[in-house]
């Protein structure tokens, strides 16, 4: 019997390789509603003084490249949220500027200062600057956190000039204030105490005789307390000096 002719082996035909727009794509949910738009921060508006215009000129294009700021000037700097002086020193022209921003109530001023020392603590507070930062610290990122405290309410001091604010404040309570009975508060010493002997449910003669003054002078004194601080009576006056921690 004669061998049957032997095949060539055949190969299988490939399967046909599927494009990525060919494949079945899985369906998604689809939301009901319109997709909500995401809040958008808000921007910081910032008003730049400077007594010169290289050091106006620098700090404004730093915080011209960062979007959580908006830089206002000419007319509408006075509707800023934020001031910013940039100087040398605190010299009186500084000051004088200073105190004109300070009376207006809706900016908290910043100072971008050059050199600055204890003797220039004082003058700080009394203009009411909220912020302090050195020139030579005053990068990019160091500018806007400074802006971006003083628009949330806080408070930004180089750790050296906080040790000596302390001191300073320490100071005149000490050698100012305690010889006259007086405190950095809103009360004196001796509305304080006799606040206290209220709170702890003492009468007028109780308190007189507790303090060694009068009854006459007693009711004076709380009497003055409630009407400087506004207030209607004595338990209003008590509960406003524990709620700010004045007694």
């Amino acid at each position: 019997m004669e061998n049957a002719p032997v095949r060539p082996a055949t190969r299988p035909e490939p399967e046909p390789v599927r494009r990525a727009a060919d494949r079945p794509v899985p369906d998604r949910p689809v939301p009901d509603g319109p997709v909500p738009d995401r809040p958008v921060p808000e921007r910081i508006s910032v008003a730049v003084y400077a007594e010169d215009l290289i050091l106006h000129t620098g700090v404004v294009q730093q915080l011209r490249q960062r979007p959580e700021v908006e830089l206002l000037a000419g007319g509408e700097a006075d509707d800023a949220r934020t001031s910013l002086v940039v100087v040398d020193t605190l010299d009186d022209p500084t000051v004088q500027l200073l105190r004109r921003l300070r009376r207006d109530t809706r900016t908290r001023v910043g100072l971008i200062v050059g050199s600055f020392g204890a003797r220039d603590l004082q003058p700080m507070i009394e203009c009411g600057v909220a912020a302090v930062l050195r020139r030579s610290e005053a990068d990019q990122d160091r500018l806007v956190h400074l802006v971006t405290a003083m628009a949330n309410g806080e408070g930004v001091l180089p750790g050296d000039l906080l040790g000596k604010l302390l001191e300073h404040v320490n100071s005149l309570q000490r050698m100012v204030l305690d010889p006259r009975g007086l405190s950095l508060s809103t009360l004196t010493t001796r509305e304080a105490e006799m606040l206290r002997l209220v709170a702890e449910g003492l009468d007028t003669a109780e308190i007189a005789q507790k303090t060694s003054y009068s009854e006459r002078t007693v009711k004076n004194v709380l009497r003055e307390v409630t009407i400087r601080l506004q207030l209607r009576n004595r338990a209003h006056a008590v509960g406003y000096a524990m709620r700010y921690g004045l007694i």
